[in-house]
């Protein structure tokens, strides 16, 4: 692992071993939110349903407009929204709400290209039901945030936003 590229004025840092996710400015935490990363640990082989680490961009921005807590599957809303009765017909579901930051990879070899590609893995910074960030890591593989929590960083960052996966 090793971008050697300055860090950035602004960017966005997720602590796996924290469980956290910080809004970087100036070198100084703005922000702090929950998360819940994977809960293989870090790697970054494709199918290994770990939180890849590394430098990372904000590759899309999708949930635009939407209300709070619209499912999506493959980044694409269903038209349901998240409740408990959809929980419960559902209860095996991998819950992907609110809104959706698809990442890629920088790091070529590591996080980038062939089987360790973050985009193609499909990793996002995604909306989760509440009690799936609770400290404890159980996605596969995505960094999950809290629906709220979620849409307020989504208003804060851009498309190319830089993005440290730190082990």
């Amino acid at each position: 692992m090793g971008d050697d590229r300055p860090e950035p004025p602004f960017y966005l840092r997720v602590s796996i071993p924290r469980q956290e996710l910080d809004l970087v400015e100036n070198g100084e935490v703005i922000r702090t939110w929950p998360v819940s990363t994977a809960k293989n640990g870090p790697g970054e082989r494709m199918g290994s349903g770990c939180t890849p680490r590394g430098w990372h961009r904000i590759r899309a921005k999708i949930g635009t407009g939407l209300p709070p807590n619209t499912v999506f599957v493959g980044r694409r809303p269903t038209g349901e929204i998240y409740d408990a009765v959809l929980a419960a017909r559902f209860p095996e579901r991998d819950w992907i709400l609110t809104r959706i930051l698809w990442l890629g990879g920088l790091e070529p070899g590591f996080n980038r290209y062939g089987a360790v590609d973050t985009t193609w893995r499909y990793i996002y910074i995604h909306g989760s039901p509440d009690e799936g960030v609770n400290g404890t890591p159980a996605s596969h593989g995505c960094i999950r945030m809290k629906s709220s929590d979620v849409a307020d960083l989504f208003e804060r960052v851009e498309v190319g936003t830089r993005v440290l996966i730190e082990p």
